[in-house]
C-alpha cells in the first residue's frame, strides 16, 4: 500500500463514528478521599489520585488543563493537574464546599458554602475570592444562566433559591421551593430553571423571568415506596430533549422529556444515585452509585443500564471530559 492510500485511511479512521467521542470520567468518592478516572471508550479504570477529605463538587476548567473537585473536609476547592494527577493548589472556598459551578466564562468558580452560608466566587487567574454574597442556609445546589446574567443557588435549611446577580453581585430575591433543594440546574435557552427538591420528592421548574415555580414534577416507581424517590443531579442531554434526574435511594433515574415535563421512562441503576454526567454525543448518561460504589453506563436511546465500572468508595459526583 502506498503512503497516500494509508494516509486517506488513517484520515477517514479518524472520522468514524466514536473517534471523536474519546472521553474520560472524572468520579469524586465522598468516603475513599479519591477521584477515579474512567476511560469511557473501554469502560475501564485508568487512575486513581489521592485527594482532600469527603471530596464531592466536581468539574473540569475551560481550558481542559485542571479538574476542581471540593474536598469538603478540608474546607477547600482543589486543583488539580489533569495531565498528572496532582493535586497543584488549594483554593480559598470558604468553608464545607460542597458543590460549585464553572463560570461560563470560564474565568471563575461560584461554590456553595454549607457552613457559612454563603456564596463564595473565586477568581481563577489569581486564586483569590473575588466576592462573596450571603444566601439561605446550608447552601448547595449551584449554577449559573446561559446568558450569566443569574447564579442561582439553593438553600436547603430555609427550602428556596437564591437569586444573584452576575453583574452587581447582589441577592435579588428568592424563589420558594419543595423540601431540600439539592441541585439546580438551567435549560440550555436559559428559559427555565430546574430544581431537585430531596425530601419533597420533587423537580420543580421555575421561569427566571419572574422567579416563579410554574411547574411541579412527580415520580412514581412501581415497586419502590415514595419516601425512597429523593431528586438530586440533574443534566439535560446536548440536544436539550431529555432530561436525566438522579432519583437517590430509589435506585434508578428518570428519563424525562423536556417539552412535555413527562416521564418517559425510569431506569434502575445502583444504590442511592446522586449525580450524573452525560456524554458528548447524548447517547450515554454515567450515574455515581453512591452505596453500590460503581458507575452505571446508561444507553439512553434505549433507556436501559448497559455496564457497571467500579469506583472509590461512596462515588458523589461526575465530570466527563474529551
Amino acid at each position: 500500500m502506498n503512503r497516500l492510500a494509508f494516509a486517506g485511511i488513517c484520515a477517514g479512521l479518524m472520522f468514524l463514528p466514536g473517534a471523536l467521542q474519546a472521553e474520560t470520567l472524572y468520579v469524586s468518592n465522598e468516603r475513599g478521599d479519591s477521584i477515579t478516572v474512567i476511560d469511557a471508550a473501554s469502560r475501564a479504570v485508568v487512575a486513581t489520585w489521592p485527594v482532600g477529605g469527603r471530596p464531592r463538587g466536581i468539574t473540569v476548567s475551560k481550558d481542559g488543563r485542571y479538574i476542581y473537585v471540593c474536598a469538603s473536609a478540608d474546607h477547600a476547592v482543589q486543583v488539580i493537574d489533569r495531565a498528572t494527577g496532582k493535586v497543584v493548589a488549594d483554593l480559598p472556598s470558604g468553608q464545607d464546599p460542597e458543590q460549585f459551578f464553572l463560570s461560563r466564562d470560564g474565568a471563575m468558580l461560584f461554590i456553595a458554602n454549607e457552613d457559612n452560608a454563603a456564596l463564595t466566587a473565586v477568581d481563577l487567574k489569581t486564586r483569590t475570592v473575588a466576592f462573596q454574597v450571603d444566601v439561605g442556609g446550608e447552601p448547595e445546589g449551584v449554577a449559573q444562566s446561559p446568558d450569566s446574567r443569574w447564579i442561582a443557588v439553593t438553600s436547603e435549611e430555609d427550602n428556596v433559591v437564591n437569586w444573584i446577580d452576575s453583574r452587581s453581585h447582589e441577592m435579588i430575591g428568592e424563589t420558594p421551593t419543595d423540601l431540600r433543594p439539592r441541585h439546580v440546574e438551567f435549560t440550555g435557552d436559559g428559559k427555565e430553571l430546574w430544581i431537585a427538591a430531596e425530601v419533597g420528592g420533587t423537580v420543580q421548574i421555575a421561569d427566571p423571568a419572574t422567579r416563579k415555580i410554574v411547574a411541579t414534577l412527580h415520580f412514581a416507581i412501581p415497586g419502590i415506596p415514595e419516601h425512597r424517590i429523593l431528586p438530586c443531579g440533574i443534566r439535560f442531554t446536548p440536544d436539550g430533549k431529555t432530561a436525566i434526574v438522579a432519583l437517590g435511594r430509589a435506585d434508578h433515574v428518570a428519563l424525562v422529556d423536556v417539552a412535555t415535563r413527562k416521564v418517559r421512562a425510569y431506569v434502575p441503576v445502583g444504590r442511592r444515585i446522586w449525580h450524573l454526567a452525560v456524554s458528548a454525543d447524548g447517547a450515554f448518561a454515567y450515574t455515581a452509585d453512591g452505596l453500590s460504589d460503581q458507575v452505571s453506563v446508561i444507553d439512553l436511546a434505549n433507556a436501559r443500564a448497559v455496564a457497571t465500572v467500579p469506583t472509590g468508595a461512596a462515588p458523589w459526583g461526575i465530570a466527563i471530559a474529551p
